[in-house]
């Protein structure tokens, strides 16, 4: 089992930035996919972006060309970059793991682990 623990959440303004880390321990995490997921009050739990061992990304059609996902696999670490935040994005951002990548239309099928969440609240 894979633990996840999210950082980097807080209260920005609209248009503002923040870098979201997720670091894994337990297992490397390498050969895994990696996803952040969100799920906003009220609202079902969203894809955000996910990046497989092989570096290649998805993300969200509403986070495109705003949000960029990276990993470091030395550091068993997987970052979100957030930029031109808007209030639509205010929203528990969760970090996942998994052995599997089912694609865009199954993003959490095959996470196996997730984190407890970082809260991110964009004020307009």
């Amino acid at each position: 089992q894979v633990q996840l623990v999210e950082s980097g959440g807080g209260l920005v303004q609209a248009g503002g930035s923040l870098r979201l880390s997720c670091a894994a321990s337990g297992r490397t995490v390498s050969r895994w996919v990696m996803g952040w997921f969100r799920q906003a009050p009220g609202k079902e739990r969203e894809f955000v972006a996910s990046i497989k061992w092989s570096g290649s990304i998805t993300y969200y059609d509403s986070v495109k060309g705003r949000f960029t996902i990276s990993r470091d696999n030395a550091k068993n670490t997987v970052y979100l970059q957030m930029n031109s935040l808007k209030p639509e994005d205010t929203a528990v951002y969760y970090c996942a793991a998994g052995s599997t990548w089912y694609g865009a239309s199954a993003p959490d099928k095959g996470m196996s682990d997730w984190g407890k969440g970082t809260l991110v609240t964009v004020s307009s």
